[in-house]
């Protein structure tokens, strides 16, 4: 599940708050080890997500670098040749 959880400081553009939210959505679901919370524990889940996604956008709000900004195609393109040597696809 956590492998799907992308860097996302220093791109350009930023990362948008969908990027945030599907990020946090994973870890919860990672730590809770459901990726479908039960109705008792929905609410706690989605306050979970909803924390993490507030904490993540203030971490990345507050981080600061001197390295240049990263292209999202071009890591893109570097993760998908990883992958292709990984899977042999």
């Amino acid at each position: 599940m956590c492998r799907n959880i992308r860097q996302l400081h220093n791109f350009e553009p930023p990362a948008t708050s969908e990027e945030v939210q599907a990020a946090a959505l994973q870890y919860v679901r990672k730590v809770s080890g459901a990726t479908r919370p039960s109705q008792a524990n929905a609410a706690a889940f989605d306050r979970a997500v909803r924390e993490v996604a507030e904490a993540t956008q203030r971490l990345l709000d507050s981080l600061v670098t001197s390295a240049p900004p990263k292209d999202r195609e071009v890591q893109a393109a570097k993760a998908k040749a990883r992958a292709a040597l990984r899977y042999g696809t």
